[in-house]
C-alpha cells in the first residue's frame, strides 16, 4: 500500500508536461536523461530513509538518557528536552563513555527502527545548523510556491482550451495543429486571455479561502483522484497506440536537441519529486527490511510508464501540436470522437489539481508559521489569520496572472526548488546523519537503513551534480534571454 501511494505521489502533474518536453529535446537525449534523473533521485532516497532512522535513534537515546538520570542531569531536565530538540553537546560526551549495547538490549531490538514519523524539516533542525535550516526551509517554500503557481495555471488553461474551442467555428479543434494567440478571440467581443484570467479569478475565489483554515486531504478524496488519474493516463497511452497502430501517427520526433535539455531537465526532476513526502509515506510500512529494493522497484515501474506515455505521445502527435498540458491533445473530434472521452480529458488537471491546491497551501502556509515561529510565542490573530494565507496565495496567482506557459513554469520549479530538495538537502541529510551518529554512538555502530550507496563519494557526487545543475540551468537562461 505504501508503495501504491508513492507511486502516485511521484506520477502527479509533472507527468502531463513531459511528452511536450520530450519532442523539444529529442526521444534519445530525453530517455537517458530521465533514466540518470530517475537513478539520481532513486538514490537520494535512500538517503533521506538513512537520516529517518538516524533520527529515530537520537530521538530513542535522548529518551532513554532522559528517564535514567533525570537527577544526576538536572540541567537537562531545566532546559526542557523535547523531540525536536537538538542533541545537547553533553550527550556528545556522556555517549563516548557509555556503551551502546547496554541501551540497545534494554529497548526496542534495534535502535534505528523507523516507528516514528520525522518530518524533513525536524531532520533539517536536528542535523543542520541555523543556517542550514532557515536554507531548508527557503527551498521548501520556493518549491511549494512554484507548485501552487503550476497549479494556478493549470486550471484555467484546461478550462480556457476547452471552453474557447467548444464554441464557434473551431469546434473540437483544439489538437488539430491551429496554433491560437491570447489575443484571438473566445467568445465575442472576450479574447482568450481574458477568458484565461477570468477563470484565474473564479479558480483564486473559490479555492484561496481554503488557505484561510485548516484542510486535511480525506481518503475518499484520495482514492477518486488517484482513480481519475489512472483512467486518464491509461485513455491517453491507449489512444495514441491505437492511432499510431492505424498509420495515423505524425510525430517525427528528433533523436537530439540540446536547447530543450532545460527544460526538460526541470520537469524531470519535478516529475520524481517525492522526497519531502517520504516520512509520511515510509514510517507506517510495517516491515521495512527490503524497503530500498521495494523503492527501486517503484522507480524502474515509474520510469517505464514515464517513457511510454512520452514516446506513444511524441511518435502521435506532430512537434508543433503538442500542447504544455499533454491532456489538451486529446480534445480534437479526430484523435477521438466520444464527447465525454474529449471532455474528460480536457477537463481532467481541473478536478485532480483543485483538490490539490488547497492542501498545498495550507502546507505552505504552515512552512512560513514554522519558519518565523518564536520559542514559545504566539502570533496575534491578524499575523496568524491572514498575513500568513495571504502572502501564501498571492505571489502564485500573480506569477500565473502574468504567465500561463506551463512548461517553462515546471522547468524553473523543478531546476531550481526541485534540485534543492531532490539532490542537495537528501545529501547534507545523510552526511550529517552520519556525523552525528558517530558521534552519539560511536563509530562502530552500523544503521540498519544505511543507504546501500554508502560510500561518502556518492554524497559528494551528487551534491557536484546539484551544484552544477544551478549553473547549467541559470547559464541557460541567461544566454536564450540574451538572444532574444
Amino acid at each position: 500500500v505504501g508503495l501504491v501511494y508513492m507511486f502516485n505521489l511521484i506520477v502527479g502533474t509533472g507527468a502531463l508536461t513531459m511528452p511536450k518536453a520530450f519532442a523539444t529535446a529529442g526521444w534519445l537525449v530525453s530517455l537517458v536523461l530521465l533514466m540518470f534523473l530517475g537513478f539520481m533521485s532513486y538514490m537520494t532516497t535512500t538517503f533521506v530513509v538513512e537520516a529517518m532512522a538516524a533520527a529515530n535513534a537520537q530521538l530513542r537515546w535522548k529518551r532513554m538518557e532522559k528517564r535514567k538520570g533525570d537527577e544526576e542531569e538536572e540541567e537537562d531536565s531545566s532546559s526542557g528536552v523535547s523531540d525536536s530538540d537538538v542533541l545537547l553537546q553533553d550527550g556528545y560526551e556522556r555517549a563516548e563513555t557509555r556503551p551502546i549495547l547496554s541501551v540497545q538490549r534494554r529497548g526496542s531490538p534495534n535502535i534505528f527502527e523507523i516507528t516514528e514519523r520525522v518530518e524533513m524539516g525536524q531532520m533539517a533542525s536536528m542535523f543542520f545548523n541555523k543556517v542550514g535550516v532557515n536554507l531548508f526551509y527557503f527551498c521548501i517554500i520556493i518549491y511549494l510556491y512554484g507548485d501552487l503557481a503550476i497549479y494556478a495555471a493549470a486550471v484555467p488553461v484546461s478550462l480556457m482550451q476547452v471552453t474557447c474551442s467548444a464554441t464557434g467555428n473551431h469546434s473540437c479543434s483544439v489538437g488539430d495543429g491551429t496554433k491560437y494567440n491570447d489575443t484571438d478571440k473566445c467568445w465575442g467581443p472576450i479574447r482568450r486571455i481574458d477568458a484565461y484570467r477570468l477563470y484565474l479569478a473564479a479558480f483564486t475565489l473559490l479555492l484561496g479561502p481554503f488557505t484561510f483554515f485548516n484542510v486535511q486531504k480525506t481518503k475518499y478524496l484520495q482514492i477518486m483522484t488517484s482513480l481519475m488519474r489512472w483512467i486518464a493516463f491509461i485513455l491517453m497511452i491507449i489512444l495514441a497506440l491505437i492511432r499510431i497502430s492505424r498509420g495515423q501517427a505524425e510525430g517525427h520526433p528528433s533523436m537530439a536537441q540540446l536547447s530543450g535539455i532545460r527544460n526538460l531537465f526541470g520537469v524531470c526532476v519535478y516529475s520524481f519529486m517525492c522526497q519531502h513526502s517520504l516520512p509520511s509515506l515510509i514510517t507506517p510500512i510495517s516491515k521495512k527490511r527490503h524497503v530500498n529494493k521495494l523503492v527501486l522497484l517503484d522507480y524502474i515501474l515509474i520510469l517505464a510508464f514515464y517513457s511510454l506515455l512520452s514516446f506513444t505521445a511524441i511518435y502521435c502527435f506532430r512537434n508543433d501540436t503538442l500542447m504544455d498540458m499533454y491532456t489538451l491533445n486529446f480534445t480534437n473530434c479526430e484523435i477521438i470522437n466520444i464527447a465525454f472521452i474529449r471532455y474528460f480529458l480536457g477537463l481532467f488537471p481541473v478536478f485532480t489539481i483543485s483538490t490539490n491546491f488547497p492542501i498545498i497551501a495550507v502546507t505552505l502556509r504552515n512552512n512560513w508559521k514554522t519558519l518565523f515561529h518564536r520559542e514559545g510565542g504566539t502570533y496575534p490573530w491578524v499575523v496568524d489569520r491572514i498575513v500568513f494565507p495571504a502572502i501564501t496565495l498571492i505571489p502564485p496567482v500573480l506569477v500565473a496572472f502574468c504567465t500561463h506557459d506551463l512548461e517553462s513554469l515546471v522547468g524553473i520549479t523543478g531546476a531550481y526548488a526541485g534540485n534543492g530538495i531532490q539532490y542537495l538537502i537528501p545529501a547534507f541529510l545523510a552526511y550529517c546523519s552520519r556525523k552525528d551518529t558517530q558521534l552519539v554512538f560511536g563509530s562502530g555502530t552500523v544503521n540498519k537503513h544505511l543507504s546501500p550507496f554508502r560510500h561518502t563519494f556518492w554524497i559528494v557526487f551528487v551534491l557536484i551534480w546539484g551544484f552544477s545543475c544551478f549553473v547549467f540551468v541559470t547559464a541557460n537562461i541567461v544566454l536564450s534571454e540574451s538572444k532574444l
